[in-house]
């Protein structure tokens, strides 16, 4: 089923969940009084006292895949896949910079991420190589964003294009603006990105967008992998690296 409101492409839509394609510059949730998010527009559209289940969540400035529970059975099953990583979430970025790796190369980088109270930047700290594999025992110890986490990902760069690359990144863990602290602690920050660094410009949030998110449907437990392209801004700023899609007619 694909549904369609103001500002929010609906991928799917059933009794359990909703997911849908967030456009840069408009929160997840606990947006600031008087501004919108997913969550305050569908609070509006959908009936009074219905269940909304923020299980992930997107930096505003990204955009891309989200999933939202409607039930509470549904939100506790989500939100246990994430905690235990067995959710796919793939990201497409262009960073600013020479990517630390050949081209079409796959490296994993093994960091702890913190986040002191009242602090807008994430900060980044390398592990030793013999920790470059934490418990999930460690990994959820504490709640307290201001203790060193563990924040794992995948990443390879596609292609390049002057002084930017598109990038795929494949992260297992979500901590806090965790892909941008990743990407710029090596020299290449996410365009747009002016926190982390960035020089560039970006007319659209910042140049990150969560292209797909692979999970288990929480009532049927079927596979459900959901896609989205990068936005339009995309393509028309950097032609080189995202391609227009073909039309399908």
């Amino acid at each position: 089923m694909t549904l369609s409101y103001p500002q929010l492409p609906f991928l799917f839509e059933d009794d359990a969940l909703v997911a849908l394609v967030k456009p840069p510059g408009l929160p997840t949730a606990n947006a600031e009084p008087g501004q919108e998010s997913i969550y305050t527009l569908l609070k509006r559209r959908w009936p009074p006292g219905a269940f909304i289940g923020v299980v992930s969540r997107l930096d505003a400035p990204v955009s891309g895949v989200v999933v939202l529970a409607k039930t509470s059975a549904a939100a506790a099953s989500l939100a246990a896949q994430f905690r235990e990583r067995s959710v796919e979430k793939t990201y497409l970025a262009v960073v600013e910079g020479r990517f630390p790796a050949p081209l079409d190369a796959w490296v994993d980088w093994h960091d702890l991420v913190s986040r002191q109270p009242g602090q807008p930047r994430s900060t980044l700290h390398r592990q030793p190589a013999a920790a470059a594999e934490p418990t999930r025992a460690v990994d959820e110890a504490s709640s307290d964003e201001a203790t060193p986490k563990p924040a794992h990902v995948r990443a390879r760069v596609m292609r390049r294009a002057g002084e930017v690359s598109l990038v795929q990144l494949r992260p297992s863990t979500g901590r806090r603006h965790q892909l941008r602290v990743q990407l710029a602690a090596r020299g290449c920050p996410i365009v747009g990105d002016r926190l982390y660094g960035a020089r560039l410009p970006f007319p659209a949030g910042i140049a990150l967008h969560a292209t797909a998110l692979a999970i288990e449907h929480p009532t049927t437990g079927a596979h459900m992998r959901l896609e989205a392209d990068p936005p339009r801004e995309w393509t028309e700023r950097f032609p080189a690296l995202v391609p227009r899609t073909p039309d399908p007619r």
